[in-house]
């Protein structure tokens, strides 16, 4: 053991047992003093026969020592020493944490001047704390609002920004690359101090960034293709550098835009022109040179004749079918926006209603892929035709799904209609405002026919097929077009042993689970997980996790009551292997922390085999955080540690996975600066004083 080793396993020691040592040791020092005044007494009386009243006398004045030493000890902890650890909680919290409570003045009405002259410290460090947040604040507002305007002009940016550090470290990323880059890992939205790797293949990444760094060009800029991981789209991309900032790699912007449309329209275009260069290629080679036999003014024989004929025919054919190819593709080429069948036939419905006409139909599920304007008026257009010609007031309208159309089809009771009155009526202009727009013109632009029929009840239609874009359903969840950054993260260390690391240095999930009940070796299983990311020292509200799992079991009324979360809310919801995989995904390299984890880690790891993965992921307790800032003698539950850090929760957040995530992070963010005043930075460290604590809550680590 080395000189100093004893005087720092002394300082470790908290105040009160350093307190309960030194009476101890008082104790122990006057029984032994005790006992050697009596021998020393029996030695000079020389009588054996009184040994037996000595030693009583000595049993009896050391129980009375150790007693008197006891009551004294218990006076001073509960009077002075635990006080003074409630003072020294009170101020890290005002000092670190700017909780603003104060500690009830009877507590500490022993310790004299102690407690008020703390507390006119703590106040004045409270006025000039608040002093230079007034100080400051004006010019954060104007930095702020600068900032906004920053964030709002790139969350619209059409095209995905992207920040990343010298080690292509996620540092900042707009809604428009959640969009790109999110379903590169099934799904898993981008975050904050990821890896851009883990969504984009890094190859080209990896070479354009190593050649603007050997240029030393800060202008310059470098395009280049790069897929998603695996492989379904294909982005164009510009990266430009940073000015370097000390690191050992220069950060840089990565712009993003989706090609993977325009590449395969473009491959279809340059097949198809191929094509038809090659097709009519021949043909008319053919002809040029049948022609530069003949001799010039004479009769063409008859064989030569039938030749050229064919040839011809042949070439003609080749450009009719060429060209209906190409007027398919061209609905591919011309992005429509969706138009929804509700809302095609309240148009349509208008529009007869204005000529007295009336109209029934049906509503289907489906957004059609056109120009509701033309396709209305199409329609429109026919049925004012049937109106005038076949003396028809009632009609009505079906749609129907064929494959990748919808079929619409226009009835009527009454006489058949003529082709020839219908290929009358598509010839002619369909609205006086928009001169030259023909229902053939509309019919070309989507690509599609229009034909009469009899249907089976013998009702007379018009059948017009629609490209389906999708089935319509329950209105999206907005996309949150906020973006995520922390340009501090540009120049983070990172240390790859995380006992080394540095508290603030570390990525955190605080997580929370609902479950069936509180016995999860008996059969209670998750019905709720969720979780926050701390990044940075500050936690990114744009980065949470929160999932209803299937238990596969019923949920007790007593677990309902508490939570709220019904079997009917979870019927459909994932079971936990696959919620499991999800979370892990969510949590991979970061510290775990949660409020008693031994509870919520123990579901998880009872699963980790239906998962396929192990959560062996550093872990902090806040309830041993707790204890570790305010001592043992406290009450560590939830509640009582948020209203102690000034932390309110939401009641309809309370018992809730992701209300008692936020609640914990937030109560996690205001011990950290207290943990650090004390000279706990590390994460070594911390784990080293959890362990003093074990006795309250086991350590998982």
């Amino acid at each position: 053991m080395t000189p100093n080793a004893k005087p720092y396993a002394l300082e470790s020691l908290g105040l009160r047992m350093r307190v309960f040592l030194f009476f101890a040791a008082l104790a122990i020092g006057a029984v032994g003093l005790l006992c050697l005044g009596l021998m020393l007494g029996y030695h000079r009386l020389g009588s054996p026969a009184s040994l037996n009243a000595f030693v009583q006398g000595g049993v009896i004045g050391s129980f009375g020592v150790l007693g008197l030493t006891a009551a004294i000890w218990y006076l001073f902890d509960v009077n002075v020493s635990k006080p003074i650890d409630l003072l020294a909680g009170a101020l890290r919290a005002r000092a670190h944490a700017d909780v603003s409570a104060a500690m009830d003045p009877s507590v500490a009405r022993y310790l004299g001047d102690l407690a008020p002259a703390a507390h006119a410290a703590a106040l004045t460090l409270s006025e000039t704390r608040n002093a230079l947040a007034e100080a400051v604040a004006r010019e954060t507002t104007r930095l702020s609002s600068e900032k906004n305007r920053l964030a709002a002009l790139l969350s619209d940016v059409p095209v995905g920004v992207l920040l990343c550090s010298g080690d292509h470290q996620l540092v900042f990323y707009n809604g428009m690359a959640v969009d790109l880059i999110g379903a590169a890992s099934k799904g898993a939205a981008p975050g904050l101090d990821r890896k851009l790797f883990d969504y984009l293949r890094e190859g080209p990444i990896r070479h354009a960034h190593h050649r603007l760094t050997e240029a030393e060009d800060q202008d310059a800029a470098s395009d280049l293709l790069c897929a998603t991981r695996d492989g379904a789209e294909i982005l164009a991309a510009r990266m430009r550098l940073l000015p370097k900032d000390g690191a050992a790699a220069p950060g840089y912007v990565l712009t993003l835009r989706d090609v993977t449309a325009d590449l395969a329209a473009h491959a279809k275009r340059e097949a198809l022109l191929t094509e038809v260069l090659d097709r009519v290629r021949r043909p008319a080679a053919n002809l040029r040179a049948l022609l530069a036999v003949l001799p010039e003014g004479t009769a063409t024989p008859p064989a030569m004749d039938a030749a050229l004929r064919q040839e011809a025919d042949g070439l003609s054919k080749a450009i009719t079918e060429l060209a209906k190819r190409r007027d398919e593709g061209q609905a591919d080429l011309v992005p429509r926006s969706p138009l929804r069948v509700a809302d095609l036939t309240d148009g349509l419905r208008a529009r007869l209603e204005a000529r007295g006409l009336a109209l029934q139909a049906d509503d289907a599920p489906l957004l059609l892929r056109c120009d509701g304007f033309e396709v209305i008026s199409l329609l429109a257009h026919m049925a004012l035709g049937v109106a005038e010609g076949l003396a028809v007031r009632q009609f009505g309208l079906t749609v129907e799904e064929d494959s990748t159309d919808a079929l619409l089809r226009l009835s009527w009771q009454g006489n058949a209609l003529r082709i020839a009155d219908l290929e009358t009526w598509l010839a002619a202009g369909l609205d006086e405002d928009v001169p030259g727009v023909t229902g053939r013109h509309v019919l070309t632009n989507h690509a599609t026919d229009i034909w009469p029929e009899t249907l089976a009840d013998g009702r007379q239609a018009i059948c017009l097929p629609i490209r389906i874009a999708r089935r319509s359903g329950p209105r999206p969840k907005p996309i949150a077009r906020a973006v995520v950054y922390d340009f501090d993260l540009l120049g983070k260390a990172r240390n790859d042993k995380v006992a080394d690391s540095a508290l603030a240095d570390l990525t955190y999930v605080v997580f929370d689970t609902e479950t069936t009940g509180l016995l999860p070796g008996q059969g209670d299983e998750v019905v709720q997980i969720a979780a926050v990311r701390i990044v940075n020292g500050k936690r990114v509200e744009a980065e949470v996790f929160d999932m209803l799992v299937n238990p596969g079991r019923s949920i007790p009324a007593s677990s309902t009551a508490v939570h709220g979360i019904t079997e009917a809310m979870v019927a459909e919801a994932p079971d936990f292997a696959t919620a499991g995989r999800a979370f892990h995904k969510f949590a991979e390299g970061a510290v775990l922390i949660a409020h008693n984890a031994p509870f919520d880690m123990e579901f998880l790891r009872r699963h980790e085999a239906a998962i396929g993965a192990r959560f062996d992921n550093p872990i902090l307790d806040t309830v041993l955080l707790s204890a570790v800032v305010f001592g043992q003698h406290e009450d560590h539950s939830l509640d009582a540690l948020t209203h102690r850090l000034s932390i309110t929760i939401p009641e309809e957040a309370r018992h809730t996975a992701i209300g008692d995530s936020v609640a914990t992070a937030d109560a996690f963010l205001k011990l950290l600066p207290m943990l650090q005043g004390r000279g706990l930075t590390h994460f070594g460290a911390i784990l080293t004083e959890l362990r003093r604590h074990g006795r309250l809550l086991k350590d998982l680590n």
